[in-house]
């Protein structure tokens, strides 16, 4: 199906066609629209769009120091043994001096640089909480429109918040570590509830057994008892073992999120969450052609702290005048 948007624009066209050729200039140029809020990026992914939803996302989060991008690493080795296209979109924190990526995952991952099927890209999170970068979910969907079958995304590694991996993500692997302070404190909260499945990574350390114990204990007390339990696999990843149990759980998690429905249930969630975001920032968009941008905000903001404003009268008064504008 060709897309309508793209035949608007023949730069968006070109660029369109080269990455569903699988150019990495290409998948590259196009995510850099995407971030830097081009004004052609809406295009661009209305383009991609009807070229995403085949892959597999799967989604690595846990908190920092657990090995999460040298679990990625090696599992993106596994999907490429087995002829798998795989693109890697790994979070990284933001430099507090140029404010993009630090990029440390593109340095641990450098064995992968000469393989043409497989993508890794690091964004900076630019301030945008939860794990994931603002732009994450639209750069997951050029990386998945450009032929990759599997999307693997690593958040930042923030803790117990990191749970906005699941609106990108189809299946969240939680990825911990045995040996850092309290562990069931390490796992409750969102971690807990959004774990479609449990890592124990570096679990050649002392007290990895126990991390196993305490989290199916934590399974066993909870209130509801879904037909998915989150398996618990040990790995060591620097080394691979336990890696090729993390794919055969991913596989069969895989066949129970088609089999069920639940992988359809899950998109569509992701799908209303976004689409209200979407909602927000053209609203946002449009608010600031009509006069009500950022400098506007701010000068308002001031007579509020002033006090001679009342925010809850203000917003309606000035949404009410941009709406007549615009009309």
């Amino acid at each position: 199906m060709t897309p309508k948007a793209a035949n608007k624009n023949p730069e968006i066209e070109a660029l369109v066609t080269s990455l569903r050729a699988g150019h990495p200039r290409a998948i590259g140029r196009a995510i850099s629209l995407i971030e830097n809020g081009s004004t052609a990026a809406r295009h661009l992914l209305s383009a991609c769009f009807p070229y995403s939803g085949n892959a597999r996302r799967i989604g690595i989060t846990g908190a920092p120091g657990a090995g999460k991008s040298t679990l990625v690493d090696a599992i993106a080795k596994q999907l490429r043994a087995a002829q798998h296209t795989v693109g890697i979109v790994a979070v990284d924190p933001t430099s507090p001096f140029s404010g993009g990526a630090i990029l440390g995952d593109r340095i641990r991952m450098q064995s992968h640089h000469a393989d043409p099927d497989l993508f890794i890209r690091s964004m900076a999170t630019r301030g945008f909480l939860g794990g994931m970068a603002r732009a994450t979910a639209d750069v997951a969907l050029v990386v998945e429109a450009s032929g990759k079958d599997t999307i693997l995304l690593e958040t930042v590694g923030v803790g117990q918040d990191e749970v906005d991996v699941m609106r990108v993500a189809d299946m969240t692997v939680v990825v911990l570590v045995p040996g850092m302070g309290d562990d069931v404190q390490s796992i409750k909260a969102g971690l807990m509830e959004i774990a479609d499945i449990f890592v124990i990574n570096k679990s050649d350390r002392e007290g990895a057994d126990r991390v196993v114990r305490e989290i199916r204990a934590m399974q066993s007390l909870a209130s509801s008892h879904p037909v998915w339990v989150a398996p618990v696999v040990k790995t060591v990843a620097t080394t691979g073992d336990g890696v090729a149990s993390v794919m055969e759980t991913i596989d069969k998690l895989a066949a129970w999120l088609n089999e069920s429905g639940e992988l359809q249930t899950r998109r569509a969630l992701a799908w209303q969450k976004r689409m209200s975001e979407m909602a927000r920032e053209e609203l946002v968009r449009r608010l600031a052609v009509q006069g009500l941008d950022a400098a506007v905000f701010a000068q308002h903001a001031a007579a509020v702290s002033r006090g001679e404003e009342d925010p809850y009268e203000l917003i309606p008064r000035l949404l009410e005048r941009a709406w007549a504008l615009h009309e």
